[in-house]
């Protein structure tokens, strides 16, 4: 298995997340976009101030790598036009992916009509313009129930309202991988929740993202049925390296 051809690689935090200069945090893009091209994976997952950068390195590599960005990242709590704006930007500076925190606030709240929206809106601008939607549902934040509702919400928006032929561009990923949770319980994919998505969101896409480190556990997500895998650890992954650092 190609297991490289199924990897985003991530680094998503700002300067003062990782605690660097923005010359320091730049270079770790940079540094990521490198390894993206040398490993051949398939995708870079930056933010959205990093793609012009990403273009211009990959664009004599040889090598197709993607583009991806974060919408509405990390809280999700972004209202629905300011979620479009910023998917309008990314997309104008040229991404390929945009990865859209779900207002899982407002679904567990029973808000439903806005996640309907968001959820509407957001796959429509980016399939009018040929882009890959993913939807991050947070597990992490929601009950194994809801879990179900929201994966079963997202497919049944998808195929309604944009039909099979567009949808297998839509993906349900798992999380954001910055979610913090009580008594360091997982905040990521794990088996189980992986499980509950993939039955209750395919045919769409599904991403596994945050917690997936090592070669074992990313094969695994694989033969259970995941399509695409975010992490910041892709090098561990493809050496098949043991990897047991905290983080997306």
């Amino acid at each position: 298995m190609e297991i490289n051809k199924y990897l985003d690689a991530t680094y998503l935090k700002t300067a003062k997340q990782a605690n660097l200069s923005e010359e320091a945090n730049q270079q770790k893009v940079i540094d990521l976009i490198k390894e993206a091209i040398l490993f051949d994976y398939k995708l870079v997952m930056i933010r959205s101030n990093y793609i012009s950068l990403a273009k211009n390195i990959l664009k004599n590599s040889g090598k197709k790598v993607l583009i991806g960005t974060v919408i509405g990242f990390h809280e999700g709590t972004y209202s629905i036009e300011e979620k479009l704006i910023e998917a309008e930007k990314a997309i104008n500076l040229g991404v390929d992916e945009l990865d859209f925190v779900v207002n899982y606030e407002a679904f567990k709240k029973g808000e439903i009509d806005t996640v309907k929206e968001e959820v509407r809106r957001g796959t429509e601008i980016c399939l009018t313009n040929n882009k890959a939607v993913k939807w991050i549902i947070e597990v992490a934040a929601l009950t194994n129930k809801e879990i179900v509702v929201i994966s079963q919400l997202v497919k049944e928006i998808v195929f309604s309202v944009f039909g099979t032929d567009k949808a297998s561009k839509v993906f349900v990923k798992s999380s954001t991988g910055f979610f913090k949770t009580q008594n360091n319980l997982p905040n990521g994919a794990t088996f189980e929740t992986m499980q509950l998505i993939i039955e209750n969101a395919k045919p769409l896409k599904i991403k596994a993202a945050g917690g997936v480190r090592d070669y074992e556990t990313a094969i695994k997500m694989v033969n259970l049925g995941v399509d695409r895998i975010g992490t910041s650890s892709s090098k561990a992954i493809v050496n098949k390296e043991k990897n047991n650092n905290s983080g997306y």
